[in-house]
């Protein structure tokens, strides 16, 4: 009778089922209102489609399936969404994780440059000509006019000092970052 626009009908079929389906998608659904408006979609497709329906043997077995699918798609829908949520606070965490790395090593930069500009002239410039000019001992000791041992020894301590004086900013940032 739904399959030929019959109102009266599809009333007595809204009345009849219902409580009974609200309930069992309740329990599926463990929610009132996502029980609600699958329930809504339901009756709403059936009077959409009321054309297709002549050839159904049990009306409640079809109302029962249908209802079931649409459960099943509200659930499949909620694990996406977790999945989208769990994956957005992923990259939340690791995003804020490589920030402050970003800014402890930018910290950590201007520091280093901030010591070798204060070392001594001449054992800032056997370092920096160790470490950014890539020259052996050797080379450097030719080219300044020294001994390779005072280039050892200017290079050892310079690494000193550095080292003491890194090792504190270290820290000092690391406990920035925590607070």
């Amino acid at each position: 009778m739904i399959a030929t626009d019959d109102t009266q009908a599809f009333s007595e079929i809204y009345s009849r089922y219902k409580g009974v389906l609200y309930l069992h998608a309740f329990r599926m659904l463990g929610n009132e209102e996502e029980a609600k408006d699958v329930l809504q979609d339901l009756f709403t497709t059936i009077w959409t489609k009321r054309h297709d329906i002549n050839h159904i043997a049990s009306f409640s077995s079809y109302l029962y399936k249908a209802l079931r699918n649409r459960i099943f798609d509200v659930m499949a829908h909620k694990k996406v969404e977790q999945k989208y949520i769990d994956s957005l606070a992923r990259f939340m965490e690791e995003g804020e994780c490589i920030t402050d790395q970003q800014i402890l090593e930018k910290e950590l930069t201007q520091v280093i440059e901030s010591e070798i500009s204060l070392l001594p002239p001449r054992m800032r410039e056997v370092f920096e000509l160790s470490r950014n000019a890539d020259l052996s001992y050797k080379q450097i000791a030719e080219e300044l006019h020294i001994s390779d041992k005072t280039v050892k020894k200017q290079v050892s301590s310079a690494l000193h000092i550095l080292r003491h004086k890194i090792d504190v900013a270290f820290i000092f940032a690391l406990i920035l970052l925590r607070n």
